[in-house]
């Protein structure tokens, strides 16, 4: 033992108690709350098997966050738990001090393990030591359901042991276990093993789905069945939908899809990623919102006029904070549209994303007035779109009052390119000039980004950053 760096008592008590691995279930009635964390620790790396079990059937806190010790438990270790839980949902044991109520799996805990290990600096009073707060009642133990908690994340087209075991363990105790996800990702898994594994579930816990994987039509319109019992849903992502020609059948699938909204009355932040089935029915859709979004993002696809018509016209965009249109043709819209738009989430709007929508000096001038009203806007990018050096000074002019707008990213003036879009270096750097000056007479400390168009050479970007008082060139993304 190092004279600097003594083992503390309570180090030594545990390693002495899991000396035989037979730490006794009567002895744990006794144990002081403290023990109990570093303990556990201590059985769970070390695999004291039994003596996992004991403690887990007298655990003094509602919640044991096995997930927060390592990144995916161990075959071994987690068995013994299981096993030890089955004890307690079948009343095989018996314990006055046991109140637990949820098993975490999720990556997370980490601050509690820490905290009760010594690792913390974290000062325990006697109050938060105990486990008062977390009570229940032992004698209504069994009325509830047991809750696991997990992350889950299908990402291969099998399931692995640990999660397969785990799935079958639920299975066989459905009426007394609750298996709970509030994140769901999908990256690679056919739909038939997504829906056995959901079947598991408690799907309205559920609180953000993400899917990052190409599926056709009808197979989002099978997830959406799913979909719509995620009540409690507050963030949807949704990668691209391929979709080979629009039939009275994909119609009906987008009809199962667009009418699951209904049932999301907690729908906070909504992303899709080429959505190309919404062209011309984003309206559908809009209409089976329940409640205001907070993000709303539609990027990389075609939408029509009327689509952008009915978009700032719903009262589901009146509270938006985050709007990202990138990648959607807004070239041959009608230039009021953007303003209507805007004006609608003027208020609240924090974040604006016109990349790549091949917005022009017209469609431009007609926004600046509500973009100039956007009191809260933070970033604000305008890259890949097509605006004369005029233009630009009106827009840096309009924006120069808006106090929160830290991120301004825009595209090089037109008069940067040749007639065949190739980019003119010299020229660029007189605009960049210009721009520059108007940024020192407008006087306030700003910072914009300018990008040009990619490369005709090698297809980067090419970014560079102007200040008020400097210039200077940032390297290739």
């Amino acid at each position: 033992m190092s004279a600097q760096n003594p083992s503390r008592l309570l180090d030594l008590a545990g390693k002495h108690l899991l000396r035989e691995d037979a730490l006794a279930f009567s002895a744990l009635e006794d144990l002081p709350t403290e023990l109990f964390p570093p303990l556990f620790m201590e059985a769970f790396h070390a695999r004291h098997i039994e003596s996992l079990k004991a403690m887990v059937q007298a655990w003094p806190f509602v919640r044991l966050p096995l997930g927060g010790l390592i990144d995916m438990p161990h075959m071994g270790p987690l068995q013994a738990v299981l096993e030890a839980l089955d004890g307690l949902l079948a009343q095989k044991v018996y314990s006055r001090r046991c109140k637990l109520r949820v098993l975490d799996l999720r990556n997370t805990g980490q601050n509690f393990w820490r905290m009760w290990s010594g690792a913390s600096s974290y000062e325990c009073s006697s109050s938060r030591m105990s486990p008062v707060a977390e009570q229940s009642s032992t004698a209504k133990w069994h009325l509830a359901p047991l809750k696991i908690f997990i992350d889950l994340c299908l990402k291969k087209r099998t399931l692995d042991n640990f999660f397969t075991y785990l799935l079958r363990w639920v299975e066989q105790r459905k009426a007394s276990v609750h298996l709970c996800c509030k994140k769901l990702m999908i990256v690679s898994m056919p739909m038939e093993n997504i829906v056995k594994v959901l079947s598991m579930v408690q799907l309205d816990c559920i609180q953000e789905v993400q899917v990052n994987c190409i599926w056709h039509l009808s197979t989002l319109a099978t997830f959406a069945s799913l979909l719509g019992k995620m009540s409690n849903l507050q963030r949807l992502c949704l990668s691209p939908i391929h979709l080979s020609a629009f039939t009275k059948q994909e119609q009906d699938h987008l009809v199962q899809i667009t009418s699951q909204f209904l049932r999301l009355g907690h729908l906070q932040d909504l992303h899709l990623d080429s959505p190309s089935f919404l062209e011309g029915f984003l309206d559908q859709m809009l209409r089976c919102l329940k409640s205001p979004l907070n993000n709303l993002s539609i990027t990389n696809c075609w939408l029509t006029e009327s689509d952008l018509t009915h978009l700032s016209q719903s009262p589901n965009i009146s509270q938006l904070k985050g709007l990202d249109l990138s990648g959607v043709t807004m070239t041959d819209f009608r230039p009021e549209l953007l303003h209507i738009l805007l004006e609608k989430a003027e208020a609240t709007l924090q974040e604006l994303d016109l990349d790549l929508c091949g917005i022009q000096d017209s469609q431009l001038e007609a926004i600046l007035p509500a973009l100039s009203r956007c009191s809260q806007l933070r970033y604000f990018s305008l890259c890949e779109n097509f605006l004369s050096m005029a233009v630009m000074e009106k827009l840096l002019r309009h924006t120069t009052g808006l106090p929160c707008l830290t991120q301004e990213r825009y595209p090089a003036p037109q008069e940067s390119y040749r007639s065949q879009g190739v980019l003119l270096e010299s020229r660029l750097a007189q605009l960049r000039a210009q721009l520059l000056e108007i940024l020192r007479d407008l006087g306030r400390p700003r910072i914009i980004w300018i990008s040009p168009s990619p490369c005709l050479h090698c297809g980067e970007n090419i970014c560079y950053h102007l200040e008020y008082d400097s210039l200077c060139c940032i390297a290739r993304n």
